[in-house]
């Protein structure tokens, strides 16, 4: 599955302004350029892992909330992701899945 940079581009600049901070800041903070950062938010150019790690940790998000537009600390994380993955499962494969949940929660 390729990235979506324009999606990505687009929670980091939510994230961004959700802290209050001006791409001048940020940039300045990530030690880049602001054309650079700029790019970043448009999705017009792609970002390595460790300049994304910098820019979450810089806004107080998570990776997995950029790259997947959720958090794991979200009340429905993964709700329409287990809800996609079960609908065309068959139903004994569905007890069973169910049976499984139920021994992991539970403990």
């Amino acid at each position: 599955m390729a990235l979506d940079y324009k999606l990505i581009g687009s929670r980091i600049h939510n994230a961004r302004i959700n802290k209050g901070l001006t791409q001048e800041v940020l940039a300045e903070k990530l030690d880049v350029s602001i054309a650079f950062l700029s790019r970043v938010e448009r999705g017009t150019t792609e970002i390595n892992l460790k300049r994304l790690s910098q820019i979450c940790a810089l806004l107080d998000v998570s990776e997995g909330e950029i790259l997947n537009g959720s958090s794991s600390a979200s009340k429905g994380y993964l709700n329409s992701d287990f809800s996609s993955l079960l609908k065309n499962c068959p139903p004994e494969k569905l007890k069973l899945i169910y049976d499984i949940s139920k021994v992991i929660i539970n403990n």
